[in-house]
């Protein structure tokens, strides 16, 4: 990477803020190549939210201009391309914690890696999906430039709820990703087993249980729907297991091949920057999946 900026990561108290707790302690992010206004000209949806962007060093909140912070690897590409989308619960996005701490590591394989800063419903569920599937289209006109052939989609939380909307909602061949990858993800907004928060900030109070069950994605699986790797651990008590098991489960039962699921005993959750026992374990594992895509894609 071509530098490294040091940000001072403090605690707030939000919605988000249990499931991303962090010390309060100077932390190293690597600089992005490049920024990008996902619209320049304009969103043709609004979130209703004003006032200033809130920076806490490690994660935002009130976001309304939604950037993709791009990371270039320093030889070839391999072929890859990624686009992140953090958690945060849909009230912050969790953009240097689950975004950037990853950088280096995708740059290193190979993969040119971009980072979704997107916009937060606020009571308009469509807007942050409207982010991501223009940041996929941004991307793609940038393929040659960049030198990759496939583009995949990560999510961690509820930006792995996102990652798989991208996943199961995409609108044409320009918006639909080659393969997803999925970290802790909330996948069901099923009240009895999702986050409540996740469920509350997107959808609102008591929806219609058809509102729940359309940004329900393991209810959304097709044979078309790109393969997955998901991660998770048994021990996640505030997006339960069964949320990557469902999604795998329907991937599998509507043939889509080349998904693996790594289900680690411990962990806890929002673990993507954090050391502990099984951390090198999920990186070869998600390292060698990667590396074969270009063979099965």
């Amino acid at each position: 990477m071509k530098g490294t900026a040091i940000l001072a990561c403090l605690c707030m108290l939000s919605a988000s803020a249990a499931l991303h707790a962090q010390p309060q302690a100077a932390v190293s992010y690597p600089v992005p190549d490049l920024v990008l206004e996902v619209w320049p000209d304009g969103a043709p949806t609004d979130n209703g939210l004003s006032g200033d962007e809130i920076d806490y060093g490690n994660h935002v909140s009130n976001v309304t201009v939604p950037t993709l912070s791009l990371f270039l690897p320093e030889g070839e590409c391999n072929g890859l391309a990624i686009i992140s989308c953090p958690g945060g619960g849909y009230i912050d996005v969790w953009d240097k914690t689950e975004g950037y701490s990853l950088a280096d590591w995708y740059n290193e394989m190979g993969i040119v890696y971009a980072v979704l800063k997107y916009r937060l419903p606020n009571g308009h569920r469509e807007v942050p999906l409207d982010d991501v599937q223009k940041a996929m289209r941004m991307m793609r006109e940038r393929a040659s430039e960049y030198g990759f052939k496939w583009l995949g989609v990560q999510g961690n939380s509820a930006g792995g709820h996102l990652a798989a909307m991208a996943s199961t909602h995409y609108v044409d061949a320009a918006t639909r990703p080659d393969f997803t990858v999925l970290f802790y993800p909330v996948i069901t907004l099923d009240a009895s087993r999702t986050h409540s928060g996740t469920l509350h900030n997107l959808l609102g109070d008591n929806p219609p249980k058809e509102l729940v069950d359309s940004f329900s994605n393991e209810k959304c699986v097709t044979e078309d729907t790109p393969c997955a790797f998901l991660m998770h651990s048994s021990d996640d008590g505030l997006v339960p297991v069964s949320n990557s098991v469902s999604y795998y489960e329907a991937l599998v039962g509507h043939g889509v091949e080349n998904c693996s699921m790594y289900i680690m005993p411990e962990g806890g959750h929002g673990w993507t920057d954090r050391e502990f026992h099984y951390r090198k374990a999920w990186m070869t594992a998600l390292e060698a999946w990667l590396m074969k895509l270009p063979e099965v894609l």
